[in-house]
């Protein structure tokens, strides 16, 4: 029997197997079927791992239209991703083999249900070491392979959870395994509150069980992101807790973070040096930033903030252009907000305020906003001869003031830029030093 005969005869046997894939369920990058769909801004779906690898490449622009991205965030397509989750279990073809064969165990066990129970019964044994299903359940749930369902279905377990949040509040009492227990609940726990794949729903429900006794989880991300052999992931991912308890944990959640000293001492270190040789890591830098800018929401912590460094630590950051402009702003901006703070930047005026104006158009309508409310508030408003001097001395301030005027701002923004062009026209040499733009401006008065 020939070949071609053979091969004949093997298609006609499995023709009635043969499934198409939908195109629209394949990724554009690996043309594989997509198991966690994610939407960049362009609108353009891919596979998370796919287009994460792509990202981390350094590309900056969208593979299948190759538009610049004014934004990397990557939007979990829930609808797709049910769509197609629909579509294999209804098109997959009937054959004896896959009829008896048993689905392939996850990662931690052979259901998300049977997994969430034995490692959550493992970590709730008295006496037992807490650390080795904590890790098996942070590898699991920080892996892009394991699919975001059933992620979800072990978020939304019945008691995961607090379980796991009580093992954290005990490293406030305990020393020594008590800490790295705490520290591996710390991973956990992170990586349901700041996954994009994460439902809202679960989120919220580590947020409520870390906001079951405020205080002592306060004490103890403090007590975590302190100790000496803690890893900065282990840090960052201390700061993403205490920002959701900021955020949905409620008032007396709130409290509790604004007012934990050692928690805001830390949140002001891990935007600092991540080394010897004084280099800032950019996703420590984001995680504590981003803490620090919704602690100081809480118009009572915004002296303790300025007290322990924050405002220092955000110049810093937008001097050496370590990422996360935006979020600098913002912490800078809450700043002005107390005598402290203005005092704490007038007096770096010579680095803060060329700070603020370099990076005023890098960090998107909000960053600018908080910026122009930054330098309004000390050049303006309460008119420090320092601040002013710093700010007229800024090459390119006054165009960029000009575009922001131009770009939709806030009507309060654009009344904030309009006072403070008037400061630059009369104390500045050069206008437009610097400003090499062909575009025609109208100064506003």
């Amino acid at each position: 029997m020939g070949r071609h005969e053979m091969s004949g005869r093997l298609s006609a046997e499995y023709q009635g197997l043969e499934v198409k894939v939908p195109n629209l369920f394949r990724c554009p990058i690996s043309l594989d079927v997509m198991r966690s769909p994610v939407s960049l801004c362009t609108g353009v779906t891919y596979e998370r791992a796919s287009i994460q690898r792509w990202l981390d490449s350094g590309n900056t622009t969208c593979p299948a239209t190759m538009l610049p991205l004014p934004s990397t965030d990557l939007v979990p397509n829930l609808t797709l991703r049910r769509l197609i989750a629909l579509w294999a279990s209804t098109a997959a073809p009937a054959s004896p083999s896959s009829s008896s064969s048993p689905p392939a165990p996850s990662a931690v066990g052979p259901t998300p249900a049977a997994a969430a129970a034995e490692l959550l019964r493992r970590v709730a044994a008295p006496g037992a070491d807490p650390c080795p299903p904590l890790r098996k359940l942070a590898a699991f749930l920080s892996d892009d392979d394991v699919d975001e369902f059933d992620k979800n279905a072990f978020a939304r377990a019945p008691g995961a959870a607090e379980t796991v949040a009580s093992v954290l509040r005990r490293a406030a009492k305990e020393d020594g395994e008590g800490i790295e227990a705490a520290e591996a609940a710390v991973r956990v726990l992170a990586a349901i509150a700041a996954s994009d794949c994460i439902e809202e729903d679960n989120k919220r429900r580590v947020a409520a069980a870390l906001a079951a006794d405020a205080p002592s989880t306060a004490a103890s991300l403090a007590r975590v992101m302190r100790r000496s052999s803690t890893t900065l992931e282990a840090r960052a991912d201390a700061a993403r807790l205490a920002e959701s308890m900021l955020l949905r944990g409620g008032a007396a959640a709130r409290a509790a973070v604004a007012e934990s000293e050692p928690l805001l001492a830390e949140l002001v270190r891990l935007v600092g040096p991540a080394d010897e040789k004084g280099a800032l890591d950019r996703s420590a830098v984001a995680a504590g930033l981003s803490c620090l800018a919704a602690v100081a929401a809480t118009r009572r912590a915004r002296a303790e903030m300025v007290r322990l460094g924050a405002v220092s630590a955000a110049v810093r950051v937008l001097r050496d252009d370590a990422g996360c402009p935006a979020q600098a702003l913002r912490v800078l901006e809450a700043a002005v907000g107390c005598a402290e703070g203005r005092a704490a930047i007038c007096e770096a005026a010579e680095a803060a305020v060329p700070a603020v104006v370099s990076r005023m158009m890098k960090g998107g309508t909000g960053g600018a906003e908080a910026a122009v409310s930054v330098l309004w508030a000390v050049c303006h408003r309460y008119r420090d001869r320092r601040a002013v001097a710093a700010a007229a001395s800024c090459e390119g301030g006054l165009a960029r003031l000009l575009l922001l005027m131009q770009s939709g701002c806030s009507p309060a923004a654009r009344q904030m830029a309009s006072e403070l062009l008037k400061i630059f026209r009369v104390s500045g040499k050069s206008c437009l030093a610097g400003y090499d733009s062909k575009t025609s401006h109208i100064m506003p008065f």
